[in-house]
C-alpha cells in the first residue's frame, strides 16, 4: 500500500487493459498502466492502414488522453519483461514497479510456428509499424515493376501478393488488396495488370472458422469474384523472400507474403511465474487468477491469457470481446479482495457474434446472420462505436463514405525510401 491506497498495476494498453484502468479509475486505488507504446491501438483496422484507406492517427489514441481527468491513473511507458511474484514486483526495462494487485493484459504477437525463414521474409500485421511497412512495400512494388529494365518474370513476381491465414485478418487484407490494386490499375499505364495475382492461403478446409458453413462459402465466393485465388487445405512450409513453398511441392514466386495465420502470447509471459500453454498464453483459473500464483494477487486477461472451463475443447479466442468482458470480472474480483469479501466471481464468456468485411460494401455477420451491404453497414457501425474519440469517429466515417463512393485511397504514399534506392 502507498498513501493508504492499494497499488494496481496493469500491463498492456489494449482493449482489456484500458477497460480495466477505466473501471479502477472510479475506485479509491492508485493505478499504473504499463505499455511500451504511448497509444491504444485499434488492431481490427490495421489492415486498412496497410491498404491505404486510413492513416495511423485514425486507429491509435494516446493512452494518457483516456485518463486526463483521473488523477489516480499513471501511465508508465516501458517494456514489461517479467514478474517477481515473491516480491510482488513487475520487472521492466525502466526499473521495477511494486504492486498490490497485478493484471497481465499484454496482448499477443504473430505466430510463425517456428518457421524462422518465413518470419524473416514475410510481413506480420500486429503493429502500426508492420501495417505501414506493408503499405509502403505493396505500393513500392508497383513502382519497381514499372521500371522498363524488369524482366517479365520479375515483373510478375513483384505483382503477386500472398496472404496466409483465413481468419478475419487474412480475409479482410486479401479483399482490401484487390481494391487497392484496382486503383493502381488506373494509374500505371505501362503495366499489364493481367500479371497481378492475389492469393489467400489457408491450411484448413474453410475460411473464418467462427462462421457457419454458408457464411464461409459466401466469403469464398465473394473473394473469388474479386479476383482472389483462395487456396484451402494448403500449408506453407517455407519462404525465402522470392519463392513461397507449399507442402504439396508447389511454389509461388512472389516478393510479398503477408502472414495472418496465427497469434501467440508475447515473450514476457514465460517470465511471469505461471504455467503457459503451447502458444505462450498463461493459464488462468475461472476467477481469472494466474494458475499457481505465489500470492492471490496476480490476474491475466485477454490475448495473453489461456482460459478454458466446462466442456470447452480449446481456450477462448484472442478477440477484443473476451478481453473487455474479462476486464469487468477481474475488476470485480480484485475489489472483493481489497474489501476482504469472499466468493470471487467466475468468468463466463458471452459470445456476441462475429463479423468480417470482405471488401467495399461486402461483409458477413453471424449474429444476426447477414451478408452483403447491410452486413457491411453493421460492421462499420460496430467498429465506429469502438473507436476512441469524436474526431476519429468523424474522420473515419468520412473516409469510409468517400472510399465507398469513389474508391479513394488517400494514403498511397511511399514514405520509407532511402537515398540511392529505387
Amino acid at each position: 500500500m502507498s498513501n493508504g491506497k492499494p497499488q494496481i498495476v496493469i500491463v498492456g494498453g489494449g482493449f482489456g487493459g484500458v477497460k480495466l484502468a477505466q473501471l479502477f479509475a472510479k475506485e479509491n486505488v492508485d493505478i499504473t498502466l504499463v505499455d511500451r507504446h504511448n497509444f491504444h491501438l485499434f488492431q481490427p483496422l490495421l489492415y486498412q492502414v496497410s491498404t491505404a484507406v486510413l492513416s495511423t492517427d485514425e486507429i491509435a489514441y494516446p493512452i494518457r488522453s483516456f485518463f486526463r481527468d483521473n488523477k489516480n491513473v499513471n501511465f508508465f511507458m516501458a517494456k514489461a519483461q517479467g514478474v517477481d511474484q515473491e516480491r510482488d514486483v513487475l520487472l521492466t526495462n525502466h526499473g521495477e514497479i511494486h504492486y498490490d494487485y497485478l493484471i497481465l493484459a499484454a496482448g499477443a504477437t504473430t505466430n510463425f510456428f517456428g518457421m524462422k525463414e518465413v518470419e524473416e521474409h514475410s510481413f506480420g500485421m500486429k503493429t502500426i509499424q508492420e501495417a505501414l511497412h506493408i503499405r509502403n512495400h505493396v505500393i513500392h512494388e508497383f513502382e519497381r515493376a514499372s521500371k522498363p529494365y524488369r524482366t517479365p518474370a520479375d515483373r510478375k513476381k513483384r505483382m503477386t501478393f500472398v496472404v496466409v491465414g483465413g481468419g478475419p485478418t487474412g480475409v479482410e487484407e486479401a479483399g482490401a488488396l484487390t481494391e487497392l490494386i484496382a486503383v493502381q490499375k488506373k494509374e500505371f499505364h505501362n503495366l499489364d495488370f493481367n500479371d497481378v495475382q492475389v492469393y489467400l492461403i489457408e491450411a484448413t478446409g474453410h475460411l473464418l472458422p467462427m462462421m457457419t458453413e454458408d457464411l464461409q462459402e459466401e466469403t469464398v465466393r465473394v473473394l473469388r469474384k474479386k479476383g482472389v485465388n483462395v487456396m484451402l487445405n494448403t500449408q506453407v512450409v517455407g519462404y525465402d523472400g522470392d519463392v513461397l513453398k507449399l507442402k504439396s511441392g508447389a511454389e509461388i514466386p512472389t516478393t510479398t507474403v503477408i502472414w495472418a495465420a496465427g497469434v501467440r502470447a508475447v515473450d514476457m509471459m514465460k517470465n511471469c511465474g505461471g504455467e503457459c500453454a503451447r502458444d505462450g498464453r498463461i493459464w488462468i483459473e475461472e476467477d481469472l487468477m494466474v494458475r499457481g500464483a505465489v500470492h492471490k494477487n496476480v490476474f491475466a486477461i485477454g490475448d495473453c491469457a489461456a482460459f478454458m472451463h466446462g466442456d470447452m475443447k480449446r481456450p477462448l479466442p484472442t478477440v477484443a470481446p473476451v478481453a473487455t468482458q474479462q476486464a469487468v470480472v477481474a475488476h470485480k474480483n480484485i475489489m472483493k479482495l481489497i474489501k476482504g469479501e469472499g466468493g470471487l466471481e467466475k468468468f463466463a464468456y458471452k459470445d456476441l457474434g462475429a463479423m468480417a468485411t470482405i471488401g467495399r460494401g461486402k461483409a458477413v455477420v453471424n449474429k444476426p446472420k447477414m451478408t452483403g451491404f447491410f452486413a457491411w453497414c453493421a460492421w462499420m457501425l460496430v467498429h465506429l462505436i469502438r473507436l476512441a474519440g469524436f474526431y476519429t469517429n468523424m474522420t473515419v466515417a468520412f473516409k469510409w463514405t468517400l472510399n465507398f463512393l469513389t474508391s479513394a485511397r488517400l494514403g498511397r504514399i511511399v514514405t520509407n525510401i532511402k537515398l540511392g534506392n529505387d
